[in-house]
């Protein structure tokens, strides 16, 4: 008795295939109630078929920073710039390196994804600088009269300022215009006392302190100095590419010049001491109304750090003449705003200006996420409507249609019944394909984009191969004389093997095209393995067993010609074996 036991060993495993098939039938039926019940019955499209837009952002070198371009820079870059975006409320948008020193980031259309685009890029240094000198700005703009401290008013604004104007703690701040002056001496006079006034010195060195009756430096004594008034004077904020481009890129140990605007439509320039207080040092930030003056400004809570240090500097302005009591909130090198301060000041501080709601909001949402590493150069911006996405995805499900016709074809042609097991295979890899895709976009952020579909569509040859594989075996062994359920038995083996070793290959080549390429070329590798995988899990659990139970109906046990396991056609050599056990027991009676 132990013999039949053993002999039917090797297919006692598939002496009960439904155990298999019930299996994979509670998979799917698993992951189609998930996907009906998350809500998400579709695959989410990637902007190329969905329609969307495309930024490219190229990493600048930064000045007295060789190295600042480096994969732990791009990393924190795109982190950043990926909260930035989630922040707003944007749903599904791709952030990720591309090379050495780009940076791809993709948001659909939808809510909030034009503020989106307006933010990936803006690099958010944010400072807290004491104010040096302030001027009025213009083409041809006469310079200030007098030295850096105005006449004694309690003036926290610069002079040319229309009206009064509450700064960013709710004190009122009152002034009188300074009288013009054609002079630029009396300008740079302005910015050398500015810098001897001012309490942390600079980097680039200082001049020997003169007598108090002494106005003027000399140019020669400190180039520093002489660069910086001249700076200063040819500084015009009303064009927008010096507006811009001062103070970008500065050191936060230098003294620089930059261009800010209390008033829309109306300039100031100013001169800004090192800074004391950077961005890193606030811990949240957000858009939020003044009970006072009703006015949206941005509200900034530091960290206990920081805390410390914005006391100092408050402390110690709250000391000085105007405009030296005058802090500048400096934001990539523009000045957002330049309160004044009448005592010191710790925990928050606001930031006032000409703000709505959105870009209050934004702004908040800048300063909470932190600073880019790097600066950024927006290199190109690309724009795909959601009807060119429709067409691409049209196309792109015409190729997988024809493409799987094509194997259906070639599949009943030259199988015939066996075709039958093919194709139900691939419908139930097809249902598992979809189910899958349609909850790993919620799940991980996937994206059925263009190159994800051809994954697709390449997957159907690679299901359909390890189909082919499995058939061929079955049929070798009905070559060599074997009925058919034997032959099914028989030819698993060598078949599985076959077919792990085809799928690993092929899941190897998605791993390393997915780990070395950026950008779409992922979305096929991501597919090709995905599907790659559920090929194995198909060929065992589905194809595998239902050959079992389609071997023990007449249909194919018989053999007939529409089988696809026709003796005759496969070339079978008479006798076969059960012929030859036949004559063997009939020889006897014919001696």
């Amino acid at each position: 008795m132990a013999a039949p036991k053993k002999g039917r060993g090797p297919s006692g495993g598939q002496g009960r295939p439904g155990r298999a098939l019930v299996i994979i039938l509670i998979a799917m039926v698993a992951l189609a109630g998930g996907m009906f019940l998350s809500g998400h019955t579709t695959p989410r499209l990637g902007i190329d078929l969905a329609g969307g837009t495309s930024i490219t952002l190229e990493a600048q070198n930064q000045p007295g920073k060789p190295n600042a371009i480096n994969p732990t820079n791009m990393d924190t870059a795109v982190g950043i710039i990926e909260r930035r975006v989630n922040g707003l409320g944007v749903s599904e948008a791709e952030v990720q390196t591309q090379g050495d020193r780009n940076i791809i980031v993709n948001i659909p259309k939808g809510t909030n994804s034009k503020q989106a685009q307006e933010q990936v890029g803006t690099t958010a240094q944010l400072y807290f600088r004491p104010v040096l000198t302030v001027a009025a700005s213009g083409p041809e703009q006469p310079a200030p009269t007098g030295s850096a401290t105005p006449t004694p008013s309690g003036s926290a604004k610069p002079s040319g300022e229309a009206s009064p104007k509450a700064d960013d703690k709710g004190e009122e701040a009152t002034g009188s215009e300074a009288t013009p002056s054609a002079s630029a001496t009396t300008q740079g006079r302005a910015v050398t006392e500015g810098l001897k006034k001012a309490p942390t010195p600079t980097p680039t060195g200082s001049a020997e302190p003169k007598p108090s009756g002494t106005p003027e430096a000399s140019p020669s004594a400190d180039p520093a100095t002489a660069k910086l008034q001249e700076e200063f004077a040819k500084l015009d904020c009303t064009d927008p590419e010096q507006r811009t481009n001062a103070g970008k890129n500065a050191l936060p140990t230098d003294s620089i010049v930059a261009c800010g605007s209390n008033v829309p439509g109306s300039y100031e320039k100013y001169v800004l001491g090192p800074a004391e207080v950077s961005g890193s040092d606030v811990d949240d930030a957000k858009g939020a109304i003044d009970q006072q003056t009703g006015e949206w400004i941005v509200s900034m809570e530091f960290t206990s750090a920081g805390a410390k240090k914005f006391q100092t500097i408050t402390s110690r302005l709250s000391q000085q003449q105007p405009p030296m009591n005058q802090f500048a909130i400096v934001l990539d090198g523009e000045v957002v705003s330049a309160p004044s301060v009448r005592t010191a000041l710790s925990k928050n501080a606001q930031i006032s200006g000409s703000f709505n709601q959105q870009s209050a909001e934004d702004l908040g949402n800048i300063l909470s996420y932190g600073a880019l590493p790097l600066t950024f150069k927006e290199v190109s911006v690309t724009t795909v409507t959601a009807a060119l996405g429709s067409e691409q995805l049209k196309g792109g499900l015409i190729a997988g249609a024809i493409g799987l016709a094509l194997v259906v074809i070639y599949l009943v042609a030259y199988y015939r019944g066996l075709a039958f097991i093919a194709l139900l295979s691939l419908l139930v890899s097809g249902v598992l394909t979809y189910t899958i895709m349609s909850l790993l976009g919620p799940a991980i952020g996937f994206a059925l984009n263009l190159p994800a579909v051809c994954g697709a569509i390449v997957a159907i040859g690679i299901t359909a191969d390890s189909f082919i594989v499995y058939f061929e075996r079955v049929r070798d062994e009905i070559r060599e004389g074997r009925t058919l359920r034997p032959a099914i038995e028989r030819a698993w083996p060598r078949a599985r093997r076959t077919i792990l070793v085809s799928d690993f290959v092929s899941f190897l080549a998605a791993a390393v095209l997915f780990l070395v390429t950026v950008g779409k070329v992922q979305g096929f590798a991501f597919t090709l393995g995905l599907t790659t995988l559920l090929d194995v899990v198909v060929v065992f659990l589905f194809t595998k067993p239902l050959m079992t139970l389609m071997g023990r109906t007449k249909f194919f046990s018989r053999g007939g010609p529409w089988s696809g396991l026709d003796p005759k056609r496969l070339g079978a050599q008479p006798p076969l074996r059960r012929s030859r056990r036949v004559g063997a027991s009939t020889e006897p009676k014919e001696a």
